[in-house]
């Protein structure tokens, strides 16, 4: 197999962390940017969201005469699923571009479950409504309410994240990157979810996800927060063997106090035939 070239992800930002020591998390720009895009879009979806469940409360329960009143009620649960359900796709794709820190529990908690609590504004006060509606019957009420509830139950179910991001996990991915390899810096492929210790494995090795994940022959190097902005979202899970390191045996000091003595690593340069 051709071995891969390797290109930059370009200069580190003013936050990221370099070879001689870690600071707080910062998100480079391009991820400050994608996270507002994301959460301004995502707001505006949940705005729609509830203001059709105002429009139901308000307007369309009380008039249960109206022709064709149970298509336009379920129609309106399923915008209100389709809207609550694209707004906490984005807020949580958001959140791993610029996440929260675990230092205020209150702000991380709301910020990471900001979806499952948009979803249960959104859907419970109008099913509840519809139960108690003396105007409509007993099966418009239990069509319209079991259509509520699967909605709510099935957006509720991917609003909640949990695993949520945060400042400190994101300070200790590159911690274990500078104590392992003595610099903040990762690899990763465009088509990847994840970003890796080295760029090429030891021969004969059967794990060789940087060289199967991306038709252009390219490895990506950069921080930890350059590779977040990129959308890889963790350390890959054989971060240490594919790289042939041993895990809890840092070469560069320990993973909560790394000291490094370089600016480049020892990894190894074979490729995997």
């Amino acid at each position: 197999m051709a071995t891969k070239k390797i290109v930059s992800a370009g200069p580190a930002g003013p936050g990221d962390k370099g070879s001689t020591g870690k600071t707080t998390f910062t998100p480079t720009p391009e991820a400050k940017g994608k996270a507002t895009t994301y959460r301004l879009i995502a707001a505006g979806a949940w705005i729609v969201a509830i203001g059709l469940e105002l429009f139901a409360i308000f307007w369309l329960l009380k008039h249960t005469e109206l022709k064709g009143f149970m298509v336009w009620l379920i129609a309106v649960l399923v915008v209100i699923a389709v809207c609550a359900l694209a707004g906490s796709l984005l807020w949580k794709k958001a959140n791993r571009l610029d996440p929260a820190s675990e230092k205020n529990k209150l702000r991380f908690f709301v910020q990471n479950q900001l979806g499952a609590i948009i979803t249960i504004l959104a859907f419970v006060p109008l099913i509840i409504l519809i139960f108690v509606n003396p105007n409509m019957t007993k099966n418009q009420k239990a069509l319209a309410g079991v259509v509520g509830i699967v909605l709510a139950a099935v957006v509720g179910y991917f609003g909640v994240d949990t695993h949520p991001p945060s400042v400190e996990q994101m300070d200790q991915q590159a911690a274990v990157a500078i104590a392992y390899t003595g610099q903040d810096q990762v690899y990763w492929v465009k088509g990847g979810s994840v970003y890796h210790l080295c760029a090429e494995y030891p021969a004969g090795t059967t794990i060789a996800p940087l060289s199967r994940g991306d038709a252009s022959n390219d490895v990506i190097q950069g921080t930890v927060a350059q590779a977040v902005a990129q959308g890889k979202e963790r350390l890959s899970m054989y971060g240490f063997s594919e790289c042939g390191l041993t895990e809890g045996q840092p070469q560069y000091g320990t993973v909560d106090n790394p000291e490094p003595v370089g600016t480049t690593a020892p990894v190894p340069t074979d490729t995997p035939s």
